[in-house]
């Protein structure tokens, strides 16, 4: 199972309709005895409604929607026991559309009905999720730093307690629920810059980033995490590092770098951080500033405008943000992620949405892989 000694493996099976489809997802991976499933909690996805058609994905058909998802809370109570020894994963929810107490309770409910400790992956937010609802993004990481300690206070004891925060206030709350017995949930936070890092090594149980990072910049992040959980009085060896992958699979080498030119992937690259393209000397083009997925929003932008973005997007820059290639080459670059210290890998198969053939051949590809890591490095860490 999921542990900072040894190297585990999961999916996302997402939140978003049919359901049959989400079901089917966790029960292949039961079947193929992975160790955990990762929903999402969204309101709205990243794809603009006028660009999603056929020339994007295959799977999007005629009057369909990439705007359409289930509440997570709701829909992780319908995977609990499906899910089986499984632990389920929420990657990731934030504080400024849910109350810290009202995630606690959730992950405590969830608790109660699986097999496996709940995992709450919880981060600062995005713009898209807040901004068109009147809710305010402003100041995440500060709302954040405040979440943390309220929603450990809440798994580990009982009786009224006080809070005086700039963002949360409480006097004489109540939160008596409690986990199950031997279920405490695990707090798993996403964290990308110094602070998030910094909040990591002092509350997180686990680290669930989801930028594209080389092995050798997660190891530094890594660092960073260890070196404030020892600032703060916490073992760091037992905050599991995580990491949530997109994999483009190809048959050869050939047909994988010919995904990469596809309209999704370049759509999905132009989502990365501006500073990602910088580090290969690429200026964004939606300006120097821009965060990636922490500030798009579909609507603000016209059809016109991200498809002349998508149009000028290196084929070489995709490549940097994803992995690609043959299942041998996805295997060994998953496993440089793990000689730099990775312990849980999430890996989304990219490639999917090219082709319905494609998607077949990925997913397969993708549990093998998934599983092949798993063994041979847990070999080499002596563990079984």
């Amino acid at each position: 199972m999921i542990s900072p000694d040894r190297v585990s493996i999961g999916i996302g099976v997402g939140t978003q309709p049919p359901l049959r489809r989400i079901a089917m997802a966790t029960r292949a991976a039961r079947v193929y005895r992975l160790d955990a499933v990762w929903t999402v909690d969204h309101f709205q996805g990243w794809f603009p409604q006028e660009l999603w058609n056929k020339d994007m994905a295959w799977m999007a058909g005629p009057g369909s929607t990439p705007h359409a998802y289930f509440d997570y809370q709701a829909l992780v109570g319908y995977l609990a026991r499906r899910a089986g020894p499984m632990h389920i994963g929420i990657g990731v929810t934030e504080a400024l559309r849910r109350h810290p107490v009202l995630l606690a309770q959730t992950a405590m409910t969830l608790s109660h009905m699986t097999d496996a400790p709940p995992i709450l992956g919880i981060g600062a937010g995005e713009r898209e999720n807040t901004v068109p609802y009147g809710i305010e993004f402003d100041r995440p990481v500060g709302r954040l730093s405040e979440a943390l300690p309220i929603i450990r206070r809440c798994f580990d004891s009982k009786g009224p307690f006080d809070f005086d925060g700039e963002f949360f206030e409480m006097s004489k709350a109540m939160m008596d629920l409690g986990p199950a017995e031997g279920k405490r949930p695990q707090i798993w936070i996403a964290a990308h810059g110094p602070r998030m890092l910094r909040l990591t090594g002092e509350y997180g149980d686990g680290w669930y980033p989801t930028f594209p990072m080389s092995p050798e910049d997660y190891a530094a992040a890594l660092t960073a995490i260890r070196d404030s959980a020892r600032a703060h009085g916490r073992d760091p060896d037992r905050i599991v590092p995580g990491n949530q992958l997109l994999a483009v699979i190809g048959r050869t080498e050939g047909e994988a770098r010919s995904h990469l030119d596809s309209n999704i992937m370049r759509f999905m690259t132009l989502l990365a951080p501006a500073s990602l393209w910088k580090c290969a000397g690429v200026e964004h083009p939606f300006g120097p500033d821009f965060r990636g997925l922490i500030d798009f929003i579909p609507a603000e932008y016209r059809a016109e405008q991200i498809t002349a973005a998508m149009n000028i997007v290196p084929v070489d820059i995709v490549a940097e943000n994803v992995l690609w290639g043959t299942p041998e080459k996805i295997r060994e670059a998953l496993e440089e992620y793990v000689d730099a210290g990775l312990r849980h890998i999430v890996v989304g198969p990219a490639s999917a949405a090219i082709s319905r053939r494609s998607a077949v051949y990925s997913v397969r590809a993708l549990f093998s892989i998934l599983r092949r890591v798993r063994h041979s490095a847990n070999a080499r860490l002596g563990v079984k």
